[in-house]
């Protein structure tokens, strides 16, 4: 198994990763429209600069729909990539290395042709930002593509994940911390609190350089599973690609659900530097608000293990939404009072990352739900649809942003006394209303069709697992050696040797996983039958594939539904493609756990290729008592 000491790198590389991922994205998101709307275009005609904003905003929000097309076919790209380096690591460093460059060229006015040439600048506008989004997109979803082949076991996962949550909580609203104060520091004028072109480019520099920097630990951080229920026989096609995404109906009406919300909080979220700089007065006090977030951000994420485990997380869900409605309608009547804003905004960036959680715990659960339905294993062309709907909602943010502040006079010049109460007063539909519909709508396809419990991805899990073996369709002359000694078949676990007719597992006892034995166990060690490879490793440590040196492939299985622990009371000391020797200590479980459970605790054993292999022999009759140093089977030649 790997270290712990590995173990804890590879995590903090990744948390630094999803730091710098959400660096990048909230200043894509979030603050480059506002760049965009009170910087970039100022050339002293009104009605020109208002025209140029709304070319910009409709240009993001028709890229981001080509994108929607893209993204699964740079998923399945993933999918399909074979290097040395690992299959999502390459995609992290180039997209992370040219996404940052581009960035950088966006928040320019590319040589003053955003004036002398504006049907230039929009032409190479365009062509940056889909360059740049392309090769995001690559990084972005080779990243949190990452979470399901950094390990099988759901609750493992949930501390990945966790671990970046926390990485990119921080990224994200630290740079609302940041965002003002370094753009004012590089400016050269302050322009009422707003800063100027030069202080924006600065600022974007940094970001990009974070964002490049957080790609490049990744790379050399973290390390992928080698786990047999990763690997695919056959590649994705592109015929394929829309037929697994429609038929793996859970993460269809996830995703349905999760782009609902997100693009109503990213519409919220995108507004609120808005709603300081030109309905408080005060773009200052944005920087409290997003050292608040961050702050609430960490307890949050820190607090979702146990309210995972409290509440379940389809409860949880319920429960952070209604406090996020909550913070909404606080916050539409906050006015100008600055402690009441902070109260409502605190109230809807609180539950944000415990969202964040639940939906991408539901979606990395989806590829086993997906590998049982449709008989393949698509992990980075489901979990691209996670960020292709954040970024969708940013372009639908970013249009309804700059249509707004063109709506609400909030553009290049304007301060907060120039905005009218009829202004105001579009601004705030726009930012409290119309996301309340749109969340309701996302919760509402939640409750009634999303059904995948952390309950049922353990069975599904513990089906995947009870036919690894089925794959191993050796025939008599793939065998050999099967007439010396180390081809004969020691007893795995001390105790009582039963028949595996009679277990109570049907998938068992009904023969349908191969040829074999039960054994009731009288200890909780389990050794290796034979000298041969681990070929399976199985993320809830319950049971082992192994693999003689002859060709003889068994599965080793503690209990029955043991896989609903999820690890809890079981230990092993193998990596997968280890070699052991015949006796070698494999497993350790805690029996009362197992009974605590209220669980049986039968070591049911299969001879997953029998169909392969001469006349099997029992040495021991059923009903004695063995131990790992008596012989249960000898194949016949």
């Amino acid at each position: 198994m790997p270290s712990n000491k590995h173990t804890t790198s590879s995590r903090l590389a990744y948390a630094f990763g999803a730091f710098g991922n959400d660096v990048f994205f909230a200043t894509l998101s979030t603050y480059f429209i506002m760049f965009v709307t009170t910087h970039l275009f100022n050339s002293g005609n009104a009605a020109e600069n208002d025209r140029m904003i709304s070319y910009i905003t409709l240009i993001i929000f028709l890229l981001r729909f080509v994108e929607l097309i893209i993204d699964p076919f740079i998923g399945n790209a993933i999918d399909n990539t074979v290097t040395r380096w690992g299959k999502f690591k390459p995609w992290v460093v180039v997209g992370g290395t040219i996404g940052s460059i581009a960035l950088i060229i966006l928040f320019t006015n590319m040589g003053g042709i955003n004036k002398s040439n504006p049907i230039l600048y929009l032409l190479l506008f365009g062509f940056v930002y889909i360059t740049m989004d392309v090769f995001y997109s690559f990084k972005d979803i080779g990243f949190w593509s990452m979470i399901p082949a950094l390990t099988l076991d759901s609750r493992e996962r949930e501390k990945t994940a966790t671990l970046a949550r926390i990485g990119s909580t921080i990224g994200a609203n630290l740079v609302g911390v940041v965002v003002m104060p370094l753009v004012l520091f590089f400016s050269m004028k302050s322009n009422g609190g707003t800063g100027d072109s030069r202080g924006w480019f600065w600022f974007a520099v940094i970001i990009a350089t974070v964002a490049w920097i957080s790609s490049i630990v990744v790379g050399f951080g973290t390390k992928e599973i080698d786990s047999t229920l990763r690997k695919n026989k056959e590649r994705t096609t592109f015929k394929q690609v829309f037929h697994i995404l429609t038929h793996n109906d859970q993460l269809m009406w996830i995703a349905l659900a999760y782009g609902l919300y997100t693009t109503g909080m990213t519409l919220v979220n995108s507004l609120e530097l808005y709603y300081f700089t030109f309905i408080l007065g005060n773009s200052s006090a944005f920087s409290i608000l997003a050292g608040l977030n961050i702050v609430t951000g960490l307890v949050a994420v820190a607090l979702f293990p146990t309210l995972s485990d409290k509440l379940n997380r389809r409860k949880l869900f319920f429960w952070c939404i209604a406090i996020m409605l909550a913070g909404i309608v606080l916050f539409t009547f906050a006015g100008s009072s600055l402690v009441l804003v902070l109260v409502a905004a605190e109230l809807f960036a609180l539950p944000q990352p415990l969202i964040f959680l639940v939906v991408l715990m539901i979606i990395s659960d989806s590829v086993e739900y997906g590998q049982l339905k449709l008989n393949h294993r698509d992990e980075s062309l489901t979990l691209s649809v996670r960020p292709l709907l954040d970024k969708l909602a940013g372009a639908i943010s970013n249009g309804a942003v700059g249509l707004t502040a063109v709506a609400a006079g909030m553009t290049t010049g304007a301060t907060a006394s120039s905005i009218t109460p009829s202004g105001q007063f579009t601004f705030k539909i726009i930012m409290f209303g119309l996301p309340f519909v749109i969340i309701s709508l996302g919760t509402f396809v939640f409750y009634r069709r999303v059904t995948l419990t952390e309950a049922k991805h353990a069975e599904i899990v513990d089906q995947l697992e009870k036919t690894w073996g089925q794959k191993f369709e050796l025939s008599r002359s793939d065998l050999t050696d099967l007439d010396q000694p180390h081809t004969q078949y020691y007893a795995p676990i001390a105790g009582t040797l039963e028949p595996l007719s009679t277990v109570a597992d049907p998938a068992f006892a009904s023969g349908s996983l191969g040829e074999g034995f039960a054994i009731k166990p009288t200890d909780g060690r389990v050794y290796a039958p034979f000298d041969g490879v681990i070929r399976s490793t199985f993320s809830t440590r319950h049971a082992v594939g192994i693999e003689s040196d002859s060709g003889v492939v068994t599965l080793i299985h503690i209990g029955i539904n043991t896989v609903s622990m999820q690890g809890t009371g079981f230990v092993t000391y193998f990596d997968k493609g280890q070699r052991v020797k015949r006796g070698d200590l494999l497993i350790e479980f805690w029996d009362k756990a197992i009974q605590d459970a209220q669980l049986d605790d039968t070591v049911m054993v299969t001879i997953t290729n029998a169909k392969a292999l001469p006349h099997l022999t029992f040495k021991k009759p059923f009903g004695s008592q063995v131990t790992k140093d008596d012989i249960l089977l000898e194949f016949d030649a």
